[in-house]
């Protein structure tokens, strides 16, 4: 059977929509292929590489990536992460089974020590909600 394809979507692909492929990696194993992108994307925040890092997470050739890169292809999941007040990220041009909305706020603007801790904390949960309705 052939694996089912995850985007994950958010404004820059520097933090929120690359903790969500790599904790989808984690979590699922080889039951998905997962893949992020932004509507203007950015290098991989630091601060995502750290927290990732500190959870014990592989970033190994994590790198951000276009809107554009992935327009027209199928992925049968699409989760967007964006804050509901920032929604470029919704601009996706390609074809989804489903698409989940996830208001998961930018850690790049909130002005605390553990805002990128807190965002990859908040993505786990939401997955381990998910993930059980969606591997069977």
């Amino acid at each position: 059977m052939p694996k089912r394809r995850v985007l994950f979507l958010c404004n820059a692909n520097s933090a929120r929509s690359l903790m969500g492929e790599v904790l989808l990696r984690h979590m699922a194993g080889d039951t998905f292929e997962t893949f992020s992108a932004g509507a203007e994307p950015d290098e991989p925040s630091i601060y995502t590489l750290q927290a990732l890092q500190k959870q014990g997470l592989s970033t190994s050739g994590l790198e951000s990536k276009s809107l554009e890169r992935f327009e027209g292809e199928h992925f049968d999941f699409v989760i967007v992460l964006c804050d509901k007040d920032k929604q470029a990220c919704y601009e996706w041009k390609g074809e989804a089974t489903e698409t989940f909305y996830w208001d998961i706020r930018d850690p790049r603007l909130i002005a605390k020590s553990d805002a990128y801790e807190q965002a990859l904390q908040e993505i786990r949960r939401r997955l381990q909600l998910w993930l059980p309705l969606h591997t069977s």
